[in-house]
């Protein structure tokens, strides 16, 4: 069997007909107004709880796609959306087959597998029906502030050809009261994106990455708009096959930013840039994080260098 491409879609090199990619635009009725937010998510039943809630809030639609959760990630999910009382925004799927990790494993996959990064993004958002898409991930947490940002955009996006770039900076967890904030990383990566012919993934370096034609405008949203989770106690870089393979990468130097303050806080020291945060008692660190602590830092925020 090998895959193919085709105008309406792809399909894929090992014949799993169930998960061939029909592109959503040519659909019977095409796309509708609003914007989706796609979590492509394993094992992130910790997260999701501080997740869900604002993205459910910002966005007309959240999909969930879970790839092989053995902590109960698509459970968490429901009953989190339900507890705020959004569980109609919210939709899940399953993708069954294991996907490469970024580096080596993702260089040394066929595009058109379903073990490929690259299917394995154009199948998420293939299940797209909204004009707009917010590419998110399991452990990232909109502050008060970005959580408004990203509402206020979902009426302004519609046909607009405008890509995204949402800052976010690694909060380290120690425990439920303590956690370390990264700020001394400028990082702002591409997370909103069209729905259409145009914007598409492909592989690309040690990881996929999503086509842009040129002279499409790229809209940069300001710094502390959102944290990215990080659990001092698991194994934050066990989806890299080599730490070789981001740390000698010109083109990765956040994840190299990340195994270094990672590192380092489990040695007990902290970095230049990354501030020690205590929540008061009875308040989660990532909510006072996300809810007090940054909004409330002055602005413009001290994030650099750049």
């Amino acid at each position: 069997m090998t895959g193919t491409r085709t105008a309406t879609g792809l399909t894929n090199l090992e014949g799993h007909s169930d998960f061939d990619i029909t592109w959503p635009w040519t659909r019977p009725g095409g796309l509708r107004a609003g914007t989706t937010a796609v979590l492509r998510v394993k094992d992130e039943a910790p997260s999701l709880p501080f997740v869900l809630p604002p993205l459910l809030r910002a966005c007309d639609h959240v999909l969930v796609v879970d790839n092989g959760s053995t902590d109960g990630t698509p459970e968490v999910a429901a009953e989190t959306a339900a507890k705020v009382g959004l569980a109609d925004k919210l939709a899940q799927a399953s993708y069954p087959f294991s996907v490469a990790r970024a580096g080596a494993e993702h260089l040394a996959q066929h595009e058109l597998s379903v073990h490929s990064l690259a299917y394995f993004y154009n199948w998420c958002f293939a299940q797209v029906g909204t004009r707009y898409s917010w590419k998110w991930d399991g452990d990232m947490v909109l502050t008060t502030e970005g959580e408004v940002s990203i509402a206020d955009l979902g009426w302004q996006v519609g046909d607009v050809q405008s890509i995204i770039r949402v800052p976010r900076h690694g909060l380290y967890l120690a425990d439920d009261r303590t956690g370390y904030l990264d700020l001394g990383l400028r990082n702002a990566e591409e997370w909103g994106f069209p729905i259409g012919p145009d914007f598409i993934y492909t592989k690309a370096y040690e990881w996929e990455i999503r086509t842009t034609p040129e002279g499409v405008r790229s809209i940069g949203l300001p710094q502390g708009m959102c944290v990215e989770l990080k659990y001092l106690d698991g194994d934050e870089f066990a989806h890299w096959t080599d730490p070789e393979s981001f740390a000698t990468s010109f083109r990765n130097k956040r994840k190299r930013r990340e195994w270094e303050v990672f590192n380092a806080l489990k040695d007990g020291t902290v970095p230049e840039g990354v501030v020690e945060l205590r929540a008061p008692s009875g308040t989660h660190i990532v909510d006072y994080v996300t809810h007090e602590w940054l909004p409330r830092a002055p602005r413009p925020l001290q994030v650099g260098p750049r």
